[in-house]
């Protein structure tokens, strides 16, 4: 209240004026007034700072708690069927990579091995009787084509010296006929001499036998031409059967090297197969011995001795702890300013600490869309929904505790953005 109200409330009261008193009690009220404006204002720009302050330190990372930890799950199968002889672990027991885990009963598995050693040891003695018969049907062909080529020149010759013998014979009976005829002509001429008396009957006699003779030498060289021209037609006959057995050796010779070279290949297949088979068995025998592929931490196990098994029948779990990260899923909206590198504040639920990572890489897909319904939005009733994607977080190693980290654990992850 002011100085100029208080007189004039004084005044129509009949009051003169106020004491001391009264001007204190105006005083103090004019101060406390002054002071709470100046409160109240504080407040106000208190607020607006911490509102300003709130809006840039939330506008500076993201969060989500839709978060766990993952890991490597290493599921340990029979890679055989087989009956189980010995198991070494219980579950959550900690073993290194390469410890037993599980035995199958090798007692069948060893009969194989014995029975595939000597199917191939029979093929290899297969293999080792049949590679010399190549060299051996080689050398054979050759041979043969050799005899063959050898045959048709001695038949060439046989008719070569045929034809020969034939034009001797042509010659003999030309000779044998000019003989004959000159021979037939004297003893003609005598007839005439001795039938007129002009000559004696032994000189016609004579050349009588000369005649007959001559014939008889013409007619033995008929007979000679003759023969030789038979012997031609065999000795043709003959180049002509050894002509074709010389091409019917030389075509087919390729032909039975090849049968005796597949042969050799087919007991070589032979015995690449029994060798195949051989190292199956021994395979199929190396796993019956099971050993952990990681090292981790068992769980999930179903295996007990004695129990009957079949191939790719999950016998237990390792799960590898030494390598672990967190998967957080961040709606859609909030990775516009997030990428690899990005520093993460990690808080662990069942721990109750907060570790340091930093992503690792963004994802490639939606959760939804790798589901095993994913969404179909072309159907007409489409409703839009902020999708979610799975940002993998690697955490800092080095850490105190990691070691205490388990995958599927619940997680708060907070990525910063600047």
């Amino acid at each position: 209240m002011k100085t100029e109200e208080l007189e004039g409330i004084v005044a129509s009261n009949g009051v003169q004026g106020v004491g001391a008193d009264e001007e204190s009690v105006i005083a103090s009220s004019g101060t406390k007034t002054k002071r709470s404006k100046m409160v109240a204002g504080a407040v106000v720009l208190v607020l607006v700072v911490a509102s300003g302050l709130w809006y840039w330190y939330t506008q500076g990372y993201e969060t989500t708690d839709d978060a766990q930890i993952d890991g490597h799950i290493n599921s340990v199968s029979s890679r055989i069927a087989g009956t189980i002889e010995k198991v070494y672990v219980e579950d959550n027991q900690l073993v290194q990579a390469g410890q037993p885990l599980v035995d199958l009963d090798t007692r069948e598995l060893k009969i194989s091995v014995e029975q595939s050693g000597a199917q191939y040891a029979e093929a290899v003695a297969h293999l080792n009787a049949e590679t010399p018969n190549v060299a051996i049907t080689q050398n054979s062909n050759e041979a043969g084509i050799a005899m063959a080529k050898t045959q048709l020149m001695d038949a060439q010759a046989g008719l070569d010296a045929a034809e020969h013998d034939r034009e001797g014979a042509a010659s003999r009976l030309t000779e044998s006929q000019a003989t004959a005829k000159r021979d037939q002509l004297q003893a003609d001429r005598y007839r005439q001499l001795f039938e007129k008396e002009e000559t004696s009957k032994q000189e016609y006699e004579n050349y009588t036998a000369t005649a007959q003779a001559s014939n008889a030498r013409l007619a033995a060289s008929q007979s000679a031409l003759a023969s030789a021209d038979k012997v031609v037609l065999q000795r043709k006959a003959q180049l002509e059967s050894q002509t074709v057995h010389l091409a019917e050796v030389t075509k087919n010779a390729p032909h039975s090297l090849a049968m005796r070279e597949a042969s050799a290949q087919s007991q070589k297949a032979g015995v690449d197969l029994a060798h195949a088979d051989l190292d199956h068995s021994q395979l199929n025998l190396s796993y019956a011995h099971i050993v952990a592929p990681v090292t981790g931490v068992v769980t999930e196990r179903s295996a007990e001795q004695g129990n009957r098994v079949q191939s790719g029948e999950q016998l237990l779990m390792v799960v590898d702890t030494s390598h672990l990260w967190v998967t957080a899923n961040f709606k859609e909206t909030q990775l516009r300013s997030m990428h690899p590198g990005r520093k993460v504040e990690v808080k662990v639920d069942a721990l109750g600490c907060t570790y340091q990572g930093v992503v690792e890489s963004m994802p490639a897909i939606t959760g939804a869309r790798s589901s095993v319904l994913p969404p179909e939005n072309a159907t007409g009733n489409y409703v839009k929904v902020v999708q979610r994607l799975p940002v993998r977080i690697a955490l800092t190693p080095g850490q105190t505790d990691l070691d205490l980290l388990r995958p599927g654990m619940s997680v708060e992850a907070k990525v910063a953005l600047r």
